[in-house]
């Protein structure tokens, strides 16, 4: 049941409908029974592992909070760890660590690990993070356990999050659904707006977008470098439109609920740094690393120990940043094999863990240099050299995310850099790219529209805010505006074919 189609509108449509028709004690059980609906619309038999994993997770909280004992207590949330990462790693990354493994045991001997057909349940990687993420916190003593099993399947398996996310904290999500609400049509109009907001970056940019991304990449040799840099550049509008639209869709369909979830993006193309950009690019994925991977190594006696050698050895701050900087390596290079079983993606982790781990180093004598310099470093000229060079290092890190293998992003990077050739983006080839001169332009428009938003947002401006302060008229107005461009200009428009969501495939 893709989320850009009629049937999960009309899913949806129900959902509320019955979800606020019922005797509001029962409003969870509604939203438990849509979600099960909805995840087994996708694959029935894979509905499996989500209740496998939700078993493990409810049976290792109950344990906990029965368990006084340490050394028991810190068995029971490494085994739970253990199985449902363990379930993850085999399903996502098995068949790609077995071929590695079996070129290497050709060289040695006869024998080869088998291979399976393995096909990769909808949004595992989010609701297994959730739920790793809430037996830690249960380990750690910050909230007691929920006790409902049903309950706190529905935590698990909530619908409009289980298709890419946010990743949601137990204490942050949990009594929002649970709890009981009214219909209140102030949260139905800003959950609907929000909804069509994000149905137009994906439907009428992003789908756009990946018509000239999927020509030109998918088929890079046949271009210059110049025409694969602009794909890239569509691309990097494309996975943006694609992946927050996504979540404005699910926040807004959650909001229309009474329910909150946490915010995905921040705008992350007005980063003034890498690290500033991933704080900004799937927030709720980096706060899960930050909290659960970055924090217990930083604070590890294998860190706290290197920090001390470092800190005897190398005089000044440095001594005192190179653990840090480490430990950033780590999760980036994390968040890079999370992205999926391929080298392209190690790649990638290893690219933004080597950047943000060197900016950490060389920062206290940057700032120096700039202080002899007298560069302002809170100067606006300042800030917009550092959000023109960040996008710059996003730009070239989305040649591995999107290149078929490693291989062919390192191919169309030599390209880009030693075959420009310049005069193609004047030739006319770009207008023979799959899209046509007005779709060509609609993107570029709607880039504009979310700078021009961006902008707006980044001052301090809650846009829906702000319009619901004009007249009902104008407010009338701008509704019917997107809607009628949502169907004009998406999805009844000639040739459409709506795209699974990017982050869909994670």
């Amino acid at each position: 049941m893709p989320v850009t189609t009629l049937t999960f509108l009309l899913f949806v449509s129900l959902t509320l409908l019955v979800y606020f028709t019922v005797p509001k004690r029962y409003q969870w059980v509604v939203l438990l029974l849509s979600s099960y609906l909805f995840y087994a619309s996708a694959g029935s038999r894979l509905t499996v592992f989500l209740v496998f994993t939700t078993i493990v997770a409810y049976l290792a909280g109950i344990l906990l909070a029965a368990t006084k004992d340490r050394k028991k207590r810190k068995l029971i949330v490494s085994a739970a760890l253990f199985v449902v990462f363990g379930l993850l790693a085999f399903l996502k990354y098995y068949n790609f660590a077995a071929l590695g493994l079996n070129v290497l045991l050709a060289k040695i001997s006869a024998l080869s690990l088998p291979q399976f057909k393995i096909l990769l349940p909808l949004g595992i990687s989010f609701y297994i993070f959730q739920a790793a993420g809430y037996v830690i916190d249960i380990y750690r003593g910050k909230y007691p356990p929920e006790r409902n099993p049903a309950k706190f399947a529905l935590f698990v398996s909530f619908f409009p999050q289980v298709v890419q996310g946010p990743i949601s904290r137990y204490d942050q999500l949990a009594q929002q659904l649970y709890s009981e609400h009214d219909l209140d049509y102030d949260r139905l109009k800003y959950g609907i707006q929000l909804m069509l907001w994000g149905y137009c970056k994906k439907i009428i940019i992003a789908d756009r977008a990946a018509v000239l991304v999927n020509t030109v990449i998918d088929n890079f040799r046949q271009y210059p470098g110049s025409i694969v840099a602009v794909a890239v550049c569509f691309y990097c509008l494309q996975i943006y439109c694609d992946f927050s639209g996504g979540i404005d869709i699910v926040r807004g369909i959650a909001q229309t609920m009474g329910i909150d979830l946490i915010q995905n993006f921040r705008r992350p193309y007005f980063a003034t740094s890498l690290a500033d950009f991933w704080r900004r690019w799937h927030i709720s994925l980096g706060e899960w690393m930050k909290e659960y991977l970055f924090y217990p190594l930083s604070l590890s006696k294998p860190f706290s120990r290197l920090g001390k050698k470092t800190r005897r050895l190398i005089k000044g701050k440095a001594g005192k940043i190179i653990p840090t900087s480490i430990v950033s390596f780590i999760v980036f290079f994390t968040i890079g094999i999370w992205h999926g079983a391929n080298l392209k993606y190690i790649a990638f982790g290893i690219y933004n863990g080597v950047i943000i781990s060197a900016s950490i180093i060389i920062s206290p004598p940057f700032a120096r240099l700039l202080e002899k310099a007298r560069i302002n470093p809170q100067g606006r000229a300042w800030k917009v050299v550092q959000i023109i060079g960040t996008n710059i290092i996003v730009f070239f890190g989305r040649y591995f995310t999107r290149g078929a293998s490693l291989r062919a992003a390192l191919a169309m990077l030599r390209q880009t850099a030693f075959a420009f050739n310049a005069r193609a983006l004047a030739g006319g080839t770009i207008w023979t790219l799959g899209l046509s001169r007005q779709d060509f332009c609609l993107v570029l428009l709607g880039g504009i529209v979310l700078l021009f938003v961006g902008c707006l947002q980044e001052k301090g401006m809650a846009v829906r805010k702000t319009l619901e302060q004009k007249h009902w008229t104008l407010q009338w107005l701008v509704l019917m505006a997107v809607l009628l461009s949502l169907v004009w200009l998406g999805i009844y428009r000639e040739g459409y074919i709506a795209s699974e969501f990017i982050y869909q495939q994670y």
